[in-house]
């Protein structure tokens, strides 16, 4: 009420000017540069917690428990490769530089990786000596900077990883800050120490699928046809971009949505550029299909996904709808101690809060993951974050186990879009599995 006893209405923000983007309007102002962090992308956007499995009941016959095996293990890069890569679960861990993180937190995930038997991933910058001697199976990312590359490393890896895109910016390049370019990291990249770099958006010797086939040929002749070769790209138009990489020559592509986000970037590009996973699969694997390679034998081409990928439930999700693998990034970081709650005071003190801390760039880390400096970096043991890592992708791989049991399923893989249906219009469209209670697939010819 006012003075005079009128009521008064409740004030409100708008929807379109909401209190984040009257802030970013103020920083931008005050400041005259656009902001950058990682951490993905932060809007809500259809996800995996919008599908939903139908269990076994009368019409199909659920494993029991577990009695009955159901396998997990995933062959990658059987198409060319003398040597494919097996794992024992399909959850890999996406790659993450040394420079982006430390030392022993790039040794954690080696340590955490090898114990399930699974893969890591080096990232850009390189491969460092903890890295290659924890990770049992270690891919190298081949990236458009070429940073640490060299020919006697990719014969070291175990796979090769040609990076097109990533998630959290198809078509743009990553940033490292001068304060992690330590001259550790400086000698590795050939860097001056302790100068802003920003890492090239598109590869410097080629600029198309024919070259790309060029390329793949010209390190298949360096590993001596040894070696898995993948080809990563960003989620934006993946029938298209997964059809040139599979004609390229690719055993394996990995397509990253852009909930994917462990490299700092402008967060413009991070909102703003590429499309959620759940929307990229389906066209991914209909590419796949269409080629002949999506679960054909020897001849096939594996489809790794990766972008907000956080429980077993995800995993079993992203495999019914066609992947044949996921890779892990931010959860991962999390897992071996990111944003812990016991450095809250530590966070407050950057101006932010545990599980809300993204500006990894920076090198401020508390718990020592995203960060070269060398006190920082010795809070983390990488024996027991490593411990941790193995603990969490046990979890997520009994996890995918349990659903694929419910669903009658003997192997992981055997899970299929049948299994699935979702809660919204939007889910139902973008995973091409009925709306919930219905048989309407959104966007189909199906009544």
């Amino acid at each position: 009420m006012d003075t005079n006893g009128i009521p008064q209405t409740t004030p409100r923000f708008s929807a379109t000017f909401d209190p984040h983007s009257l802030s970013e309007i103020r920083r931008a102002a005050a400041t005259g540069i656009y902001d950058i962090r990682g951490g993905g992308a932060k809007r809500k956007l259809p996800n995996f917690d919008d599908l939903l499995f139908l269990g076994a009941s009368m019409s199909r016959y659920p494993l029991e428990g577990y009695r009955e095996k159901c396998g997990t293990d995933v062959i990658l890069g059987s198409r060319f490769a003398k040597k494919p890569i097996h794992l024992k679960t399909p959850v890999t861990i996406a790659g993450m530089s040394f420079g982006a993180l430390s030392g022993p937190a790039k040794e954690a995930l080696g340590r955490g990786a090898s114990a399930v038997g699974t893969s890591t991933t080096t990232g850009d910058g390189g491969m460092t000596p903890e890295e290659r001697g924890q990770s049992k199976i270690l891919v190298y990312q081949y990236l458009p900077s070429r940073y640490g590359m060299n020919p006697d490393d990719l014969r070291r890896a175990d796979a090769i990883e040609l990076v097109i895109g990533q998630g959290a910016k198809p078509g743009g390049g990553g940033m490292l800050l001068g304060q992690k370019i330590s001259p550790r990291v400086a000698k590795m990249r050939c860097l001056p120490e302790g100068i802003d770099q920003r890492s090239a958006c598109r590869h410097p010797d080629w600029t198309g699928p024919d070259d790309l086939e060029i390329k793949i040929a010209e390190l298949r002749e360096i590993t001596d046809w040894q070696k898995p070769i993948y080809v990563k790209i960003g989620a934006t138009r993946p029938y298209f971009d997964v059809a040139l990489a599979v004609k390229a020559g690719a055993d394996v592509v990995v397509l990253d949505g852009m909930q994917g986000g462990t490299a700092a970037t402008q967060e413009v590009f991070i909102e703003h550029v590429g499309i959620p996973i759940l929307a990229a699969i389906r066209p991914a694997v209909q590419a796949l299909q269409d080629l002949g390679v999506h679960r054909n034998g020897k001849n096939s081409v594996q489809l790794i996904v990766s972008g907000g990928i956080r429980n077993g439930a995800d995993v079993a999700k992203a495999i019914a709808l066609g992947a044949d693998a996921v890779a892990i990034g931010t959860a991962a970081l999390v897992a071996i101690g990111d944003n812990d709650p016991q450095y809250e005071a530590e966070y407050n003190a950057l101006g932010t809060t545990a599980g809300a801390y993204d500006d990894w760039h920076e090198g401020r880390d508390p718990v020592g993951i995203t960060t070269q400096d060398p006190t920082l970096a010795a809070r983390l043991d990488p024996v027991k974050a490593g411990r941790r890592l193995s603990n969490y992708l046990s979890v997520l791989t009994m996890e995918a186990q349990v659903i694929a049991r419910a669903c009658g399923k003997s192997h992981l893989h055997n899970l299929e879009p049948e299994d699935l249906v979702a809660l919204t219009i939007e889910s139902a469209a973008m995973a091409r599995v009925p709306l919930a209670g219905t048989t309407w697939i959104p966007g189909s010819t199906n009544p």
